[in-house]
């Protein structure tokens, strides 16, 4: 009779070496990672660098003596600078208010019209998200030489205006389209026409998204220079073309707290335009500014 002996406890198991391939692909995160964060300094660094040295109490761009508000109270007192604050401020408003609404009246006709045509102008207006600004710079200076009309701060805002209902319509036409367009003919249904359904029904669902765009219009447009540059006329001129024509006499540290002052309100701007859907309870700004 053969005896049945327990099963023996198995032998732990030793540390398996991993292999040479499997050794270089974990080693390839810190590589990815290092060449981020060298990314990100080249970046980031000069910006940095500028802020810095917009505190600086020597009229130096070389050496840091120290901090002070020295050339923030210099721009406080430059009548120019100000006055072209003042012209961007301007335009940037005009193009926020005209972009908002030809945007807002473009993306309703877009997912509102189910033919060929509103296909074909959806794709036309995608047009000038992937036309290289320049191009567009050029394009209407060279329109408004053959209309005979002179640059100004006039034709900046057309331009802009122009430029930016893209952005407006690429951003409110997800969500008009995923508005329930039963609601609105509930509204007809109970008495309403269709305009008053439209600004009573659709418009108030649309507002967080329609103030986001706003929002980020109005950075968009304050920062720009190409644009500008082209179809400005020679006084006032706007705060970014205004800082390129005084830098090439020579950088100032003047520029350096200008530059800062709007690379801090740009920032704001954004973050607000993020925040905003928040304040409504909505999802988050970035699907809003993504169009998801």
């Amino acid at each position: 009779m053969t005896l049945l002996r327990e099963p023996s406890a198995a032998a732990p198991s030793r540390p398996v070496k991993p292999r040479s391939r499997r050794g270089r692909a974990e080693r390839r995160p810190r590589v990815l990672l290092a060449v981020t964060g060298l990314f990100f300094a080249l970046l980031y660094l000069p910006i940095a660098v500028v802020a810095l040295f917009s505190f600086n109490s020597k009229k130096s761009l070389t050496v840091f003596g120290g901090f002070s508000l020295r050339w923030y109270r210099a721009f406080a007192h430059d009548d120019v600078l100000l006055a072209s604050l003042g012209t961007s401020l301007r335009i940037s408003l005009v193009a926020m208010a005209g972009s908002v609404l030809l945007g807002v009246a473009l993306a309703l006709g877009l997912v509102r019209c189910r033919t060929r045509l509103g296909s074909l102008a959806g794709l036309v207006m995608l047009v000038p998200l992937i036309t290289p600004e320049i191009v567009t710079g050029v394009a209407s200076m060279l329109l408004f030489k053959g209309l005979g009309v002179a640059l100004s701060t006039g034709t900046v805002m057309l331009s802009e205006i122009t430029f930016s209902i893209s952005y407006v319509t690429v951003i409110l036409r997800s969500r008009v389209a995923a508005l329930n367009p039963e609601v609105e003919e509930a509204a007809m249904d109970l008495g309403a026409t269709r305009w008053q359904a439209v600004r009573l029904v659709t418009l108030p669902a649309l507002l967080p998204a329609v103030l986001a765009s706003a929002v980020l219009i109005f950075a968009l447009v304050f920062d720009d220079f190409v644009l500008a540059y082209f179809t400005t006329g020679v006084d006032p001129q706007p705060l970014s073309v205004r800082i390129y024509s005084a830098i090439r006499f020579g950088v100032q540290p003047t520029i350096n707290a200008v530059g800062t002052l709007m690379l801090a309100g740009s920032i704001c701007l954004i973050a607000l335009a993020l925040f905003i859907p928040r304040l409504f309870g909505r999802r988050g700004g970035l699907d809003i500014l993504s169009g998801e």
